[in-house]
């Protein structure tokens, strides 16, 4: 994948702060300038231009000392702080703290932060956990629907681009358990569909391997949900990456389960991919507007 820029949202938190050093080294990593944006309501006066000043100055210095060398820009926006960001042109990831105040007043998750991962063109990474998580692997969530190719396109991608190890999980619905008086239904179905999902998992990974030889990745199955696997091994992975569905009418409640459940609890930076289709329309636009 080819990125043009990346933005941040900030807004002087230390959510934010955090989200701008994530931001620096990863554009850093791809060779590509930052963009670091402020956005303020319409109705907003002179003060808060300079406190957006002030803001946008230390989020530069942060990101410069976090990654020297990355061009850097910044702007301040007036208006919502939703439709700004999704307004951005000519971005190709966008980088947000956890939580916000001020310029992203409410940017907790199921507010601004769940629109932008739930609405945006480009695939979205949200930034929470611990410090150290620029360590571990990064970890894709598989489903087998049409958001896979997203997810292993970028996972494979960063755990090149990076040097880290890979893991990609996917889940499935253990057997129901039947029992026939004292007898317990066969343990051996169990481990049949553990053993055809490793299958059908390793198979659909074989062409990533292929375009990625020197990433090292591992195919994990779990009869588990996959919320609390993903959340479980978030802390101790540097990046966890899963897909938006298709569909907009289940949007919101897919989110909401796995997604939303990872974005609040997750140990380290979270990367929400858009839907094939979605990710095609903003790549023909960037390059319509370069």
């Amino acid at each position: 994948m080819t990125t043009s820029t990346i933005a941040v949202g900030t807004d002087g938190t230390s959510t934010s702060e955090g989200a701008v050093r994530w931001a620096a080294v990863e554009a850093a990593s791809r060779g590509v300038p930052l963009r670091i944006v402020y956005a303020y309501g319409p109705a907003e006066e002179a003060a808060e231009r300079l406190l957006a000043g002030a803001v946008l100055d230390a989020a530069v210095r942060q990101a410069q000392s976090a990654a020297a060398g990355v061009v850097v820009g910044a702007e301040a926006l007036r208006g919502e702080p939703v439709p700004a960001l999704l307004g951005l042109a000519d971005v190709d990831l966008l980088v947000l703290g956890h939580r916000g105040r001020g310029g992203f007043t409410s940017l907790l998750l199921g507010s601004v932060g769940q629109q932008v991962a739930t609405h945006a063109r480009v695939p979205v990474v949200v930034v929470r956990g611990r410090a150290d998580a620029a360590r571990g692997p990064i970890v894709a969530g598989v489903c087998g629907s049409a958001t896979d190719d997203a997810v292993l396109d970028e996972a494979f991608a960063m755990a090149d681009r990076h040097g880290a190890p890979l893991a990609v999980l996917r889940t499935y619905a253990p057997p129901t358990p039947l029992w026939v008086g004292d007898i317990p239904a066969a343990e051996d179905g169990i481990a049949a569909l553990d053993a055809a999902a490793r299958e059908r998992l390793e198979e659909q990974l074989a062409p990533w391997r292929t375009d990625h030889p020197q990433v090292d990745a591992e195919a994990v199955v779990s009869p588990d949900d996959a919320g609390a696997v993903l959340v479980a091994v978030s802390h101790n992975a540097r990046l966890v990456v899963l897909g938006r569905p298709t569909h907009s009418a289940v949007v919101n409640t897919l989110i909401g389960s796995t997604g939303l459940h990872l974005l609040h609890h997750a140990g380290c930076p979270v990367l929400v991919t858009p839907p094939a289709a979605v990710a095609s329309i903003a790549s023909a636009n960037g390059h319509a507007q370069g």
